[in-house]
């Protein structure tokens, strides 16, 4: 299998274009500003104060300030300052509030003769590294059925492919503030494709409510062949921010496309668990597209 960029300038440009994405995603994630957490007030205690005794106090603490109520006085005093963050100091957030998450799924559309049309699925979680930018594990599995030509080579009656897939993919808002925003993302990693064979084959099935049995036919997996390796994804979408008193809250509702491929081997004359031989061209290409949610 050769690698992709020594093979069309298609591949070329869209491997530029992932490595660009992840520059980007980078560069934004260094440079986010971090919000000041001391908010820390400093007090002098160089103001005179005249004491029963005609004494001075002057740039001296007595031993007991607690008593006299300084406002350094106790913990719940110096929150209002600032010092665990109140009034003066940097806004604080809960454990969960860089935390990223979506869900979605859809159709996928084949770019390659070695799947047709079908469905997937993908959920992902990860961090928002700023309002612009997020890095999210996702996983993918998608179901595709095999192309005619395909099956009848192997003298079967049906078919399909799963790819399941594990990949980083960065998140870039291009509009962060807007109710209604577009976005790119895409990345890599593994992936794994399983295809297999069908014929129907008669089992014997009970139906216990109205106590009889018979015969019925099911489809039962006859030969298969698969294969592990890399694979990229590149895309954008659109957004809308849903909830918040200006429609800027967390969760969105986004409807996006990519272009995947799957960096598959050529099959050539094999025979999956004794059917006729085929042979599969290198890669598999399909465009997913996914409603859902993210949040």
């Amino acid at each position: 299998m050769a690698f992709p960029l020594l093979i069309t300038p298609m591949r070329r440009a869209i491997f530029v274009a992932v490595a660009l994405l992840f520059a980007a995603s980078f560069a934004v994630a260094q440079a986010a500003p971090s919000q000041d957490q001391s908010g820390t007030v400093g007090y002098s205690s160089s103001q005179a104060e005249p004491s029963a005794s005609g004494l001075q106090l002057n740039e001296f603490s007595l031993p007991n300030e607690s008593v006299l109520g300084t406002p350094t006085s106790d913990g719940g005093g110096a929150g209002q300052y600032g010092n665990s963050g109140g009034y003066g100091g940097g806004e604080k957030h809960g454990l969960l509030h860089n935390w990223a998450f979506e869900a979605g799924g859809g159709f996928n559309a084949p770019q390659s003769n070695s799947v047709t049309y079908g469905g997937q699925f993908t959920v992902g979680a990860g961090l928002n590294f700023s309002k612009r930018i997020a890095g999210l594990i996702e996983y993918q599995f998608l179901d595709d059925k095999l192309p005619g030509y395909l099956i009848s080579e192997t003298g079967a009656s049906g078919g399909y492919a799963h790819i399941w897939s594990l990949t980083f993919d960065p998140v870039i808002d291009l509009m962060p503030k807007a109710t209604n925003d577009v976005y790119i993302t895409g990345g890599g990693g593994f992936y794994r494709k399983v295809t297999s064979f069908t014929d129907p084959e008669q089992i014997e099935y009970c139906d216990y409510y109205y106590g009889y049995c018979g015969i019925g036919t099911t489809n039962v997996v006859v030969g298969h062949f698969s294969s592990n390796q890399g694979g990229f994804n590149i895309g954008a979408g659109f957004q809308h921010r849903m909830g918040g008193t200006y429609g800027d809250g967390k969760t969105k509702l986004f409807i996006e496309a990519r272009y995947l491929e799957v960096l598959t081997p050529a099959v050539k004359g094999i025979t999956p668990n004794g059917l006729n031989e085929t042979t599969v061209a290198a890669d598999t290409k399909v465009i997913p597209v996914s409603v859902g949610l993210r949040f």
